[in-house]
């Protein structure tokens, strides 16, 4: 662990850290934001699963208020001329999701960070544990771990876990106190970890 930690610090103390800074307080200005971009960020983060970050900020740059008024064919067929995966299912999520109102509010009135993740697991279709962690980060929530997969290749290279051959609810929660703990060492919460492993890993700060 001592040489990942040593990365950290070392990125820490580069201008990238000033761009994770700012991220983080672009996510936390968004959850402060209306319900329509709430859900909005909900659905990048449904566009996420099994495809890449990067193409799912195009898409969702390109729909604009698509996610929100769309019906769901006209959703299906945007989604599959911009590229994305699974695009038929991924618009029948969005599209059901629609019947959560108030998700802000609903977010709000929860205790801490684990319990939100696991009512959005609960009551989201097409959002397993990756994405649910991911919408909260992005929406000012940091307690919890966006376990990827260039995050688990970068603690594989480093020989701190077995890559899993599936990520069951048990392995993703035995990775992210895995995190927790690196976290603490660098006096970091798991959001802002994130940026720092998936700079690490891909070279790049993205969302």
């Amino acid at each position: 662990m001592k040489k990942l930690l040593e990365s950290i610090n070392s990125v820490r103390n580069s201008d990238v850290a000033d761009t994770i800074e700012k991220r983080m307080s672009q996510f936390r200005s968004l959850g402060r934001q209306s319900e329509e971009e709430i859900f909005n960020e909900l659905c990048f983060c449904i566009l996420t699963a099994n495809f890449r970050a990067d193409r799912s900020i195009y898409v969702q740059k390109e729909l604009g208020d698509g996610f929100i008024i769309l019906p769901m064919d006209v959703l299906a067929k945007k989604l599959k001329t911009l590229g994305c995966r699974f695009h038929t299912n991924k618009a029948k999520y969005m599209v059901e999701a629609r019947k959560h109102e108030g998700i802000k509010e609903k977010l709000n009135s929860m205790e801490n960070d684990v319990e939100r993740r696991e009512w959005i697991v609960k009551n989201v279709k097409g959002i397993g544990y990756k994405e649910a962690s991911h919408f909260l980060r992005n929406i000012g929530y940091s307690d919890v771990a966006i376990v990827d997969f260039h995050i688990i290749d970068l603690l594989v290279e480093h020989k701190l876990v077995e890559k899993p051959k599936t990520m069951s609810k048990k392995n993703y929660l035995e990775i992210e106190n895995l995190l927790r703990k690196i976290a603490k060492n660098v006096k970091l919460n798991l959001g802002e970890l994130d940026l720092y492993l998936w700079y690490l890993e891909t070279g790049k700060v993205l969302k």
